[in-house]
This record gives structure tokens, sequence and C-alpha cells, in this order.
């Protein structure tokens, strides 16, 4: 069934029957429209709404057989494959969690979210296997695992497993309430936190992306980036399944073939970063395909740069600029029919309910007290879709609240029309490549290098708008060591996107009465950037190949 008119957001959630607020409910929901309509584009191949939900059954059932329990986390670590989304709603049908593990991670990276998270079972691919390998080697009990591509040796294959399981009956004790997934946030503490989400929550925010993009029942909404992100599991995928339309799942982003894949699926939307959209804006038009579908493209921020571009020369008719955070999903964005302020957070959420309060946002002093518009001060948030606190970290969870406001550790200003802008980030931490890093745990990673005395992780501006990363090392007078070396030790156990581009070395660090950096300070510092060593166009190896 196609429709063709344009529908509003209400009228698109009204088309299809009301449902429990579990992922299991919002998918039936939607099914009932034409289970043989396409879900799911991925490598060629085409999976129905139908064989989707027939496919995640079967592997709810193989799930239970290996003895999953209401509760238990298990991960996957592998680059975007329809996996991600069978497994979210397999686990949520039996009253698990998913936890998507990013597969740049090296092995202490992923032995700790491994670890912390408790996961007992493992999705992987043939690339992420020996890492995963490596991580869980000093672990108590090790989990099992499934092959999600490829052949691995004594690992079974999840196609495979799942042709040969047996029925076994489903668990009717699933709630909304339930959590479902648990996102691994990088904390100013160094260590990244467990952000655990319920079933209700991703429903909500799944419908709230309805608003912010319009999605349409015959909608296709292409998914580049990474599935282990909030955006890709809230926005892409879920807003896909709550529109009823279609999702093109992308393994890995590629500039040089991004329009030949929008052209060849019919992709109407997708969901880009800052970096992204420069990349893009930046590249050869001969790459750029005329004539495709693309109408909407959601992002954050856009400069007028890569607005002018994407308006004017790649003919999309909507680019929405938006802000949410892994604790607060679909908090802020641009009305998709205006106003729109170009570099701003855009006004506070809404769901397609009219009468649902949804984003509740506030400027705040140190003290709680709230400030006038233009007035900078910290944002305070309430919404639907907040987290349910921090996995296995009560002390972190409390200090995230006030009075049951979230504190979001941004700085930020509202104007008279009520519409919100980005100031600086209260909290130690760098936005690079559409992550948050932890500059605490960068400083905990070079510290421990034999031959560092003190080091200083911050951000320096980069060519395509985000940040960059510069270690500012104290290094051990009588060690015989180069900037080479932090960026090797740095290869060997940290993601590609958190290996600092530059490198300097000074004789000491400022500090502040209390005997911590004043990172403040180094920012300031104009001449760190100019006696660094730039690694941009340097490729590091490191002992695991990466």
């Amino acid at each position: 069934m196609s429709i063709q008119k344009h529908m509003s957001p209400l009228e698109v959630i009204r088309l299809y029957p009301c449902h429990g607020s579990t992922l299991t409910s919002l998918l039936q929901s939607r099914l009932n429209r034409d289970e043989n309509r396409p879900l799911i584009i991925f490598n060629e191949k085409t999976i129905s709404w139908k064989e989707f939900a027939e496919t995640k059954n079967k592997l709810a059932q193989m799930l239970l057989y290996k003895g999953v329990k209401r509760g238990d986390r298990i991960a996957i670590m592998a680059h975007n494959h329809e996996t991600h989304v069978l497994l979210l709603f397999a686990l949520a049908r039996i009253g698990a969690i998913m936890v998507p593990v990013n597969p740049e991670f090296g092995v202490q990276e992923a032995k700790y979210v491994l670890n912390h998270s408790g996961a007992s079972g493992i999705f992987c691919s043939a690339l992420t296997y020996p890492t995963i390998k490596q991580a869980i080697q000093e672990f108590h009990k090790e989990p099992w695992f499934f092959s999600m591509d490829g052949e691995i040796d004594q690992v079974p294959q999840m196609v495979q497993s799942i042709s040969q399981v047996e029925k076994i009956e489903l668990p009717e004790d699933v709630f909304s309430d339930d959590i479902c997934v648990l996102v691994y946030s990088s904390g100013t503490t160094g260590f990244p936190k467990g952000v655990m989400h319920s079933q209700r929550n991703l429903v909500l925010c799944s419908e709230r992306q309805i608003v912010r993009v319009e999605l349409q029942p015959d909608d296709r909404c292409m998914c580049v980036l990474p599935m282990f992100h909030v955006n890709a599991l809230f926005y892409s995928i879920l807003g896909t399944v709550a529109a009823g339309c279609c999702l093109v799942i992308v393994g890995k982003f590629s500039a040089s073939k991004f329009w030949e894949i929008v052209a060849k699926t019919g992709t109407t939307q997708v969901n880009l970063l800052m970096a992204i959209t420069t990349i893009l804006a930046r590249r050869s038009r001969e790459e750029f395909v005329p004539g495709v579908k693309l109408r909407c493209v959601s992002g954050s921020p856009f400069t007028k740069e890569t607005m002018d571009v994407f308006l004017n020369e790649f003919g999309v008719k909507r680019v929405i600029e938006g802000f949410g955070m892994t604790e607060i999903p679909g908090a802020f964005s641009n009305p998709y029919n205006g106003p729109h302020r170009l570099a701003s957070m855009g006004w506070p959420g809404k769901h397609p309910d009219p009468d649902m309060v949804w984003t509740q946002a506030r400027v705040v002093d140190d003290e709680g007290k709230d400030l006038a518009n233009g007035s900078t001060g910290e944002l305070v948030v309430k919404i639907p879709t907040m987290m349910k606190g921090y996995f296995n970290d009560p002390i972190q969870t409390a200090d995230a609240f006030r009075d049951g406001w979230f504190l979001t550790g941004d700085l930020v200003y509202r104007n008279e029309e009520g519409c919100f802008f980005f100031v600086a980030r209260k909290k130690d931490i760098i936005r690079r490549r559409g992550e948050n890093i932890a500059g605490a745990e960068l400083d905990r990673i070079i510290s421990l290098h034999p031959n560092v005395l003190e080091v200083a992780t911050i951000a320096t501006d980069s060519e395509l708008g985000e940040d960059e990363i510069m270690a500012v090392v104290v290094p051990n007078p009588s060690a015989n060591i180069v900037e080479e070396d932090i960026r090797i030790w740095c290869a060997e156990r940290l993601a590609a996107h958190k290996i600092p581009r530059f490198v300097v070395f000074v004789g000491e660090l400022p500090h502040t009465p209390t005997h911590k950096v004043a990172k403040f300070i180094l920012k300031k510092d104009s001449s760190l950037r100019a006696r660094a060593i730039d690694f941009q166009d340097v490729k590091v190896v490191n002992s695991e190949g990466r």
C-alpha cells in the first residue's frame, strides 16, 4: 500500500493501532499495515516486515535456549548490520538488555565495557572477534559467542543456529519500563558510564523522531552513523519502525560512495554529524548524483557553508539541526517547518501527541537559580525519555540529577524566541567525529606510559568544525622519548577517534591551588598548537593491526 499524501506526525501515529509502549507491541502495530513491504535494505538484501518479525522471534527463542534470562546483558560488537536491529527487538521480547559496543575499541576499552556490563553473551564479527578474545582473557566466566558474518573457529554462526532452533514459548511478563538497552557514554571520570534506557523510552523517542523530520510511511531512512550510538539506535532504527517505513543500513560511512548509495536505495532521509556534512560539502561534485530523492538531513550543528551546499547544491528540502544526549535523547531541534536558527540547538522538542508534555528546559546558575534570556548558564532538562540511571553507579546517577532535573553539564543561553544556543562544555569533554571523549580517560591512558611524568589532553580547533585532540605531555627528562611514541602508545590502547592528532612536549603543566591541572590555562596558550607535532596525515598501525 502506497501513501502519497504528506501526513502530519499525528496522522502518521494514528495510521497504526495503539500499542503497549514495548518494542514488541510497537513492531506488531506497524507490521499489520502491509507485512510484505520492505523494512530493511542491507548489502543487496531486502528484509520484509514479516520476515523480520519471524526471524526476531526465532532469535528470541535461540537466546532463551542459550539460557538468557530477564535482565541479562548481551553485547554486540560489530559495524552496522541487520543483526543490531534483530538483536535489539529479540532481547526486548524476552526482557533482556542489549549492550552495543564500539567496533573500533581496543582491547582495554572493550574489556572495561564487557566486564562492567556483565555481558553473558557476545555477538561479534570476524573483524572484532580477536579484540574481544583478548579482552575477556581474565574474566572469571567467559561469555558465549555468536558470529554475525563469516566463519570463526569454534564460534557458531547466528544464521545457522537460528535455522536449527526448536520452538520455545516466549514469555509474557515483559513490560514497558523494563531496561532494554545499555549505552556506554564517556564521562569526566575517565571511565565510560552505562546509560540505562527502558523500552518506553525507546518507543517514545521513536515517535518523537517522526516530529523532528516528519517521517512518512513511504520514507527510506539511511543509517550511516554507528549503531552503538544513540543517534542510530533511537532515531534511525526506531524512527523507521515508528513511522512504518524502510531502513537502509550502511555498514560504515564512505564519503566517496555516499551519493551512489542514496541514489541506488532511494533514500529520502538521513541523520548525519557535523564532520560528515563538512566532508560531503567539500568533496568533488562529480560524486553527487543529480535527481536523488533525499528530502531531509538532520544533524548538529551545521555551518552556513554546509547548510548552503545541502540546500542549494544538493537540493535537500529540509536541513534540521537539533541537540540531545545519551541521557536525554530527542530533547531539542529546529522545527521541521521553521523557524530555523543556524548553529542552534533549536527549541524544546515535541511529541506527535500535542497533549504530551515533552522537553522542559531551564538555564540555571551554579546554585540552580533560573537565569534570564541571553544569560549563559547550565542547561537542565526534564523529558519523558530521560535515562533510568547509570548502570551499577548510584553515586554518579544521584550526582546527575537535582530535584528531578537532569544536569547536562553544558553551558547554553536562550534567546527571546525561546531558541537555545550551545556555548561551551562545563565538563572536560572533547567532541570529535560525533563522539564525546572524556579528557580524563585520555589523561589516564597516556599517564601510564613509563616515560610520561604528567599529561593533559585538551580540545583544539578542527578544520571540520568539531574538536581535535592535543596531548600536552611532560616527559621524563632522563628518558629517550619522542612525540610519535605517545601516538603509538595511544593507538595500542584507544579507538582511532580518541588518538591525539597533536602532541607537544612541555617542561611543566600549570596547576590550580588544589593541585589539579589547569586545562583552561593550556587552552588559552596558542603557542602549544604552533609547537605541537601534527599527526594528521600519519597512519599509526598498532599491535592489533588497526
